[in-house]
C-alpha cells in the first residue's frame, strides 16, 4: 500500500516489511513488456543515470574527434559567397573601399551538381522501379501441364503485383510523403558542397507511417575513425524538438513521462554559428517558451543482461540498443532493443544511409569545399586585387605638402581620390608639393593566371560545358562518347555512389513497411491494387525496389550520345536492323 508521502509499504508473509521511498512507476501493460517496448520504464534511476553518463561521455569524444572537420565545413560555408557584402571601410581594412567580392566557383559547382543529381534521382514520375528477378518462362512452347500452367499463373500474378507495387510506391514518395522530394533535393546540395548527405529511414509515431528524411551531417555524430555506418558501434543523432512535440511523444508513450526543466539556449558548434551568421538568423533571441529541447538519439551497444535473450544471458556481450537522452537534464527518455525479434544473432537494425560524394580519408566524404576550397580562396583574392587595382588606377590617391607642422606618423591610408598631407621641409620637391600615387592596373600576365586557375577549378568541378557539338559534324559517335566520358568521370563516379545509396535507402524503406504494412495504403484513397497485408508482404519479399536512375548514365548527354550511337549503327547496316524499332528505342532514351 502507498503512504501519504508517496512511499510504498510491502508486508511479507514472514512479518517483514519493505518500504520503498522512491518507487518507480509501473510500466503500462502490453507496452514495456513487449519486445519493442520502452525498457527504461523497467529500470531504476541509478542505472539510467549511469547509462546517460557513459553515453554522453562517448558522444563528447566523438564530437571532439571531428572538430577539424567541423572547422573546414564552417569555412566552406563562407566560401559559398551567399552573404551580401559591401566594400570594407572600417579601420581594420588595409585600404579604404577594399573589395569584399567572393568568387562563385564553389557555389556554381554545387548548384550544377545538385541540378544534375536531382534530375537523375528524382524524376517527376517517381524515383522507384521494381526489378523482378523471378524466373522467365522459356520461349519454346511447353505442353499445357498443370505445373506449367501454375508457373504461368504465378508469374502473371507476380508481374501484376510488381506493377501495382511500383506505381503505389512512387505515389507514396511523391504524394503521401510530401517531404521526400524537397528534403532529398536539399540533401543533394549538401552532398556536393560538403561531401556527405545522410538519410534516416524510420517509422514516425506521429505521422503513423515510414519516413525517409535527411539528417544534416553536423547533426549525425560519429567518430571520424569509423569506416562506415554498418560497422559503427555508436551513432548519435542530435535532434532539436519543440516542447509541444516532446510532450506529445510522452503522452503517446514513446518517451518516459518525466518532468523536464524548460529548455535553455542550446550550445552551438562552429557550423551552427556560421549558418546563423550567413542566414542572418539569431536563435538566441527566442523567447524561453519558443526554445527547442536538444535530444541525443544514440544507437549503441550496452550490456543489459536483464534484457538479453537467453542465448546471451550472463555472457557479458553488449547488444544493440537505442537510447534517447535529453542533453541538458541528462534524463533518459527511452531505451529500446535495436534488433529484430526473430534474429538469434541480435544484429543491429540499420536506420541510416550515407550518400557520399567522394570517398575520402576518414568516415566523412570529400566535397567541393575540399577539392575546390583552396582554388576558390585563390580566385577570391585575385578578384579582389584586380578590383582594388582598377579602382585605384581610376581614382588615384596623392600626397601633398602641408607646408607647416610636424609629421607625426609614417603610416598612410590614402582613400580613392583622396590625399594625405606630409612634411617635406625646405627641399620643396615631391613633384613640387603634389604627386599622384603610382597605382597601376593588373597586367595581362596576372589576368591570364586568374583564367588558368579558374579553368583548372572548373575542370576539377566538371562544371564546364562539354563542347561535343562543335568541330567536325561527322565525328564518330564513339569519339563523342569518349569525350563525354573523359570530361565527366568524376560526376559519373559520384552518381554511381548516389545510385547505390538510394538503392540501400529503398531496402530500408521496405524493412520499415514490413513493420507497419498498413501504412502503405493508409493514406492512399485510390491505390492501384486493393492490398491485403499478406499479399503486400509477399510483394515486398519477391520484388526488388531499385532507383529509376541509370548508374551508367549520369547526365542527359550520356543518354543522347548513346541514342545517336544506336542510330548510327542502323544507318551503317540498315539490313541488320528494324528501323522502326531503332527509332522507338532512340525516342525512349531521349
Amino acid at each position: 500500500e502507498m503512504d501519504d508521502d508517496g512511499a510504498i509499504r510491502i508486508e511479507h508473509a514472514n512479518g517483514d516489511v519493505t518500504i520503498d521511498f522512491n518507487p518507480q512507476p509501473e510500466p503500462p501493460k502490453g507496452k514495456a513488456d513487449a519486445f519493442s517496448g520502452n525498457l527504461a520504464l523497467r529500470m531504476n534511476d541509478e542505472d539510467l543515470s549511469s547509462i546517460a553518463s557513459d553515453l554522453l561521455d562517448g558522444v563528447q569524444r566523438d564530437e571532439e574527434s571531428r572538430a577539424e572537420w567541423l572547422t573546414t565545413r564552417s569555412r566552406g560555408i563562407s566560401l559559398l559567397g551567399t552573404k551580401l557584402k559591401t566594400p570594407k571601410s572600417d579601420l581594420g581594412s588595409s585600404v579604404e573601399g577594399m573589395s569584399s567580392i567572393d568568387h562563385p566557383l564553389l557555389l556554381e559547382a554545387t548548384i550544377n551538381f545538385q541540378a544534375t543529381a536531382r534530375a537523375e534521382l528524382l524524376p517527376a514520375s517517381g524515383p522507384v522501379k521494381v526489378r523482378n528477378d523471378s524466373p522467365i518462362p522459356p520461349e519454346t512452347p511447353l505442353q499445357d501441364t498443370s505445373a506449367v500452367n501454375a508457373l504461368k499463373s504465378s508469374l502473371s500474378s507476380l508481374d501484376n503485383l510488381s506493377q501495382a507495387l511500383e506505381k503505389d510506391m512512387n505515389h507514396y514518395l511523391t504524394v503521401t510523403a510530401t517531404e521526400y522530394v524537397p528534403d532529398t533535393d536539399r540533401m543533394l546540395f549538401y552532398v556536393g558542397f560538403g561531401g556527405d548527405g545522410f538519410k534516416k529511414v524510420y517509422n514516425c509515431p506521429l505521422r503513423r507511417r515510414p519516413v525517409s528524411e535527411s539528417v544534416d551531417a553536423e547533426d549525425l555524430i560519429v567518430s571520424n575513425a569509423t569506416t562506415d555506418l554498418k560497422n559503427c558501434g555508436r551513432i548519435t543523432q542530435r535532434i532539436r524538438m519543440r516542447p509541444a512535440v516532446l510532450k506529445r511523444m510522452q503522452i503517446m508513450g514513446v518517451y518516459r513521462d518525466v518532468e523536464l526543466s524548460p529548455p535553455t539556449i542550446a550550445k552551438k558548434n562552429e557550423v551552427d554559428k556560421k549558418l546563423e551568421e550567413i542566414s542572418g538568423i539569431k536563435s538566441n533571441n527566442k523567447r524561453p517558451q519558443d526554445r527547442d529541447y536538444e535530444l541525443y538519439e544514440i544507437y549503441c551497444e550496452l550490456d543489459l543482461d536483464q534484457f538479453a535473450p537467453k542465448q546471451f544471458k550472463g555472457k557479458g556481450l553488449p547488444l544493440p540498443y537505442r537510447v534517447t537522452i535529453e542533453a541538458e537534464s541528462r534524463a533518459v527518455l527511452d531505451v529500446r532493443r535495436n534488433w529484430e525479434a526473430d534474429d538469434k544473432q541480435c544484429l543491429p537494425r540499420q536506420f541510416f544511409v550515407q550518400y557520399p560524394f567522394i570517398r575520402g580519408l576518414g568516415f566523412y566524404g570529400l566535397g567541393y569545399i575540399h577539392t575546390l576550397g583552396n582554388t576558390v580562396i585563390t580566385l577570391t583574392a585575385a578578384w579582389r586585387e584586380t578590383l582594388d587595382a582598377g579602382m585605384y588606377a581610376s581614382f588615384p590617391g596623392f600626397l601633398y605638402d602641408k607646408q607647416v607642422g610636424r609629421q607625426l606618423t609614417n603610416q598612410f591610408r590614402v582613400p580613392p581620390g583622396g590625399g594625405i598631407p606630409i612634411e617635406v621641409g625646405a627641399q620643396k620637391r615631391i613633384q613640387d608639393a603634389i604627386m599622384p600615387i603610382p597605382y597601376r592596373e593588373v597586367g595581362a600576365g596576372f589576368t591570364s593566371f586568374i583564367q588558368h586557375v579558374e579553368d583548372v577549378g572548373r575542370r576539377l568541378a566538371t562544371s564546364g560545358s562539354v563542347t561535343v557539338g562543335e568541330g567536325k559534324q561527322d565525328a564518330p559517335v564513339g569519339t563523342t562518347l569518349a569525350l563525354i566520358e573523359q570530361a565527366t568521370k568524376a560526376i559519373d563516379a559520384a552518381h554511381k555512389r548516389l545510385h547505390a545509396a538510394q538503392a540501400e535507402e529503398f531496402q530500408l524503406l521496405k524493412a520499415r513497411f514490413r513493420d507497419d504494412p498498413e501504412a502503405f495504403w493508409r493514406f492512399n484513397k485510390n491505390p492501384t491494387h486493393a492490398w491485403a497485408k499478406d499479399q503486400f508482404i509477399e510483394a515486398l519479399n519477391n520484388c526488388n525496389l531499385v532507383p529509376v536512375a541509370d548508374p551508367n548514365n549520369p547526365t542527359s548527354q550520356h543518354r543522347i550520345a548513346k541514342a545517336m550511337a544506336i542510330k548510327e549503327l542502323q544507318k551503317q547496316s540498315p539490313e541488320l536492323y528494324d528501323k522502326m524499332a531503332v527509332d522507338m528505342r532512340v525516342m525512349q532514351i531521349i
